[in-house]
């Protein structure tokens, strides 16, 4: 299983990020090729202190190439366009391969 993670740090406008996330970029998201599941999260917090992000986002994909394939796609590019519309404060991204323990 290969997952995608979507780190966002507080935006300028909280309630505009809120609706247009859910209203406009998941849809986007879950139209992505080979996408096995998705979670997302606005409730982000910390053991000790204020969390540094606003929003975390995952998604599920069978291996790498399948992300990759899922990235390159019209429909991935479409998804990562519609970044900036949202996310004033910024994204951090990672991909990583799970393992089991």
């Amino acid at each position: 299983m290969h997952r995608l993670l979507v780190l966002y740090p507080p935006p300028t406008d909280p309630d505009h990020f809120r609706s247009y996330y859910v209203d406009t970029h998941l849809p986007l998201v879950a139209k992505l090729p080979g996408l096995r599941g998705y979670r997302y999260s606005f409730n982000v917090a910390t053991s000790e202190g204020e969390s540094p992000y606003f929003c975390v986002f995952e998604a599920d994909f069978d291996d790498a190439a399948a992300y990759s394939a899922a990235t390159a796609s019209p429909e991935g590019q479409a998804t990562r366009a519609d970044v900036p519309n949202y996310a004033t404060g910024g994204a951090v991204v990672l991909n990583f391969e799970l393992r089991a323990g």
